[in-house]
């Protein structure tokens, strides 16, 4: 059975063959091979590590063993893309979902990890279960700062693509962070409001 190509971005090639999926790092011919190599390595290594720490807490794909040094194998997560599927909900279950990845990103946060691309192409739903994938833009850092960077790029991805009523879908959001622990939140939200004001005046 050939593998099926289901993403292409700038830095991977994502492959579906049956129940697996295989996310390869692409080669940059402008680098030279011995750090090309490296670099591809490095960056595999790393968010296959985020994934398998992000797994004990939340839902991920869990990534399989492997020899390759270019490669993440992880298993297929049959569901709805939440960047297609949100907006056709009913509001209790948007609601329901917004909690839910409210919660999930907290529990992130709190354990030091930063997803780094937090938009509704990257969350899909498989039985009432957000699942979240691709931390390739992610890292692990305990600072306020990075944390209200994340769920800032996940508000203005609400605006943008669920922009009837993203106010409401990120205030249950909120709500759902806040559940984890409402002192760290308060303060993550503070800095929120921080960044929000220093994109504004910027120009």
């Amino acid at each position: 059975m050939e593998p099926e190509v289901i993403g292409r971005g700038a830095e991977a090639i994502i492959t579906k063959n049956r129940n697996l999926v295989f996310k390869k790092r692409i080669s940059k011919k402008y680098r030279l091979p011995f750090l090309d190599n490296q670099i591809i390595k490095r960056r595999t290594k790393a968010e296959k590590k985020l994934l398998i720490k992000a797994s004990k807490v939340i839902p991920v794909p869990v990534p399989k063993e492997t020899k390759e040094k270019d490669t993440i194998i992880m298993p297929y997560i049959p569901g709805e893309r939440l960047s297609d599927k949100l907006n056709n909900y009913s509001k209790k279950k948007q609601e329901k979902i917004m909690k839910q990845i409210g919660e999930s990103i907290a529990k992130l946060h709190k354990n030091g990890i930063i997803h780094g691309d937090l938009t509704t192409s990257n969350m899909i739903l498989k039985k009432n279960i957000v699942y979240f994938i691709d931390f390739g833009l992610g890292y692990f850092n305990g600072k306020y700062e990075d944390k209200g960077v994340d769920i800032h790029l996940l508000k203005r991805a609400l605006e943008a693509k669920h922009f009837e009523n993203w106010k409401f879908l990120f205030k249950k959001f909120h709500e759902g962070y806040e559940k984890i622990d409402k002192k760290e939140s308060e303060k993550i939200f503070n800095r929120l409001k921080e960044i929000e004001k220093r994109g504004r005046y910027k120009h």
